[in-house]
């Protein structure tokens, strides 16, 4: 292995601040407009030939890195490289996206990131052929994400269509979700008792479902015990569950891929009869609109359970729901597979990245551990 050499940021890139392009000039096209968060749109002409890195510079995504396969045009809330000085474009990537530069803010009434003030910052920097390598490992298990986030996505997308298909031309009855399934709530074990906190059992918050690319619970940030369980107003639900955000975000839903209870702000549906698990799914994702013009609430809004259980739903035939349950459950198990392997592959990238580029672990130490994952 080559040996790694202590030097600064500006051996590393060559930054530059990117352009104005406010959305009314921009033309229809598919060029990506780059900015502090990300992409943020497209336009008809590029600026900068990829690959390329853009680096947030202003706002709450000050310091955030994000890697450019094709094309692009940077917005002006970002400073983007124009050199590479002979460094490997992903390798520069990975490494920008590891530098803390929350110490470098220049900003006053927000978040400002100077190029100038940032030359100095001090890294660790290996030969081309160890940067290629180690890109090559992540960009491995980025690119298996990137895939499975897209199966994920499709089979999502299957699943709406075949349920539009299922529901086409019904209009809701007389059944309600209150008639079709079970209905409950959660609560918060008194955050003061140590004893309620750091168990095995997990517990949802909203946060933990806005945070999923997918609607499946793997686990959560914070766990509770069995005593903290009892203390609180929530029930341990089983797998397969319907979890909803009811208040603040409404309509952002999980289900647990093993038991689990959620606080307050969650509606929580585990229909009568198993084969409207799906069914129920799609139809309450499908009408969460009507459930935002139905809350109400003067700090945030909220649906209330009592009117969520009053909404009625459609239903087809017996027949017509036992042929969609069985294409949504086959493609519902997929997406939860492939979801699971992302989250398995993005914790295996998010540990060996920081070793990788401080030079900790060796690019043929992190293989071994890659290749068993993927």
């Amino acid at each position: 292995m080559s040996a790694w050499r202590a030097t600064t940021l500006d051996h590393l890139v060559r930054l530059q601040r990117g352009h104005d392009l406010p959305s009314s000039t921009r033309r229809n096209g598919s060029v990506p407009v780059v900015g502090a968060a990300g992409p943020s749109g497209f336009h008809d002409t590029a600026l900068v030939r990829a690959p390329g890195v853009v680096v947030g510079r202003a706002g709450a995504s000050m310091g955030k890195a994000t890697y450019c396969e094709v094309d692009f045009w940077p917005l002006n809330t970002a400073l983007y490289v124009t050199d590479f000085l002979g460094n490997d474009p992903r390798f520069v990537y990975y490494l920008l996206g590891q530098i803390d530069f929350s110490g470098y803010n220049s900003g006053a009434a927000q978040p400002m990131l100077n190029r100038n003030y940032i030359k100095n910052i001090p890294i660790k920097l290996p030969e081309r052929q160890e940067q290629e390598s180690i890109s090559a490992l992540l960009g491995s298990l980025d690119d298996k994400i990137a895939v499975n986030n897209r199966i994920v996505a499709k089979l999502q997308e299957l699943g709406d269509a075949f349920y539009g298909q299922a529901v086409s031309g019904i209009a809701p009855g007389e059944e309600s979700f209150a008639s079709t399934a079970n209905v409950f709530g959660g609560g918060t074990p008194r955050t003061s008792e140590p004893m309620y906190w750091d168990g095995d059992i997990m517990w949802t918050t909203p946060s933990d479902v806005t945070a999923l690319q997918a609607p499946y619970l793997f686990d959560t940030k914070r766990k509770i015990t069995s005593a903290g369980l009892e203390s609180c107003a929530s029930r341990l639900y089983p797998a397969g569950s319907i979890f909803m955000t009811s208040r603040a975000t409404i309509g952002s839903f999980a289900v647990p891929q093993r038991p689990a209870a959620v606080n307050q702000g969650f509606i929580v549906v585990i229909p009568q009869n198993p084969a409207l698990c799906w069914w129920l799914f799609h139809e309450m994702r499908s009408r969460v609109d009507e459930m935002l013009s139905l809350a109400n609430g003067s700090t945030f809004l909220e649906l209330s359970r009592k009117t969520f259980k009053a909404m009625s739903v459609r239903l087809a035939s017996p027949e017509v729901v036992a042929e969609f349950d069985a294409k949504a459950r086959a493609l519902h198990r997929r997406a939860a597979h492939s979801a699971q392997e992302t989250q398995t592959l993005t914790e295996l990238r998010d540990a060996l990245l920081p070793k990788l580029l401080s030079g900790e672990v060796k690019v043929r130490q992190a293989e071994k551990v890659v290749e068993a994952a993927i």
